[in-house]
């Protein structure tokens, strides 16, 4: 496969991604990274094929760091989603109880 080509594709790919997720409302956050988790998912199942693969030692490498990337992004939208949703939960306690 072709180097300027496939770089071309992640560019312009980057750039719309960027453009829609700007213009995406505050209160749709919590579904797109609901999205963003299970696109990540896609991209773990994909880079532990490529790091347990006979592959050359630099593309598993690669595969390895794209792992690390991917969980990472899934635990901190998990992270990040779970902190959003304790701002909507209402307080347990009745209001006329001091506990």
């Amino acid at each position: 496969m072709d180097f300027w080509p496939t770089l071309y594709v992640f560019v312009l790919a980057s750039f719309i991604g960027l453009g829609v997720i700007r213009r995406v409302s505050r209160l749709l956050h919590t579904p797109l990274m609901s999205l963003t988790n299970a696109i990540s998912a896609i991209a773990v199942v994909g880079s532990i094929l490529v790091t347990g693969g006979d592959y050359p030692l630099r593309i598993r490498i690669l595969g390895a760091i794209a792992l690390f990337a991917s969980m990472t992004n899934i635990v901190s939208g998990f992270l990040i989603t779970d902190r959003m949703l304790k701002m909507f939960k209402t307080d347990k306690r009745g209001e006329g109880n001091p506990t």
